[in-house]
């Protein structure tokens, strides 16, 4: 799959919250990390976060724009309730190899009445 591709699964199975098939879009030492919080790192650990995550509020991914770049595919979102961010998807051989989200967790808690929790 062309980078565009799995980007587009991506968002299908994110959408389906499928955690078991988005998980499958990762390479085997992937790692996500969305700057709000800590890497995640290994397909099972990323299959696991989804799931909580998936878990914990009804999320949607609006796409506002892609944009693909040689190995990189760039997603501009939106979700139901406006919240925008950003994630940058590093592509090899058609898995995930590296992603890097920006949205505002404290907007998300708030917006998604989700305690946020302070370690």
């Amino acid at each position: 799959m062309t980078p565009k591709e799995v980007l587009e699964k991506w968002l299908q199975y994110f959408n389906e919250a499928d955690s078991e098939n988005i998980a499958e879009l990762y390479a085997e030492n992937a790692v996500n990390h969305q700057v709000a919080n800590e890497p995640v790192i290994g397909k099972e650990a990323i299959k696991d976060m989804f799931k909580r995550e998936f878990g914990s509020a009804e999320m949607v991914c609006i796409p506002e724009n892609i944009f693909v770049d040689g190995e990189w595919a760039i997603l501009e979102w939106k979700d139901p309730k406006e919240m925008r961010g950003c994630g940058f998807f590093h592509i090899q051989d058609g898995k995930i190899v590296f992603q890097r989200g920006y949205w505002d967790k404290l907007s998300f808690h708030r917006l998604y009445d989700i305690p946020l929790s302070i370690h």
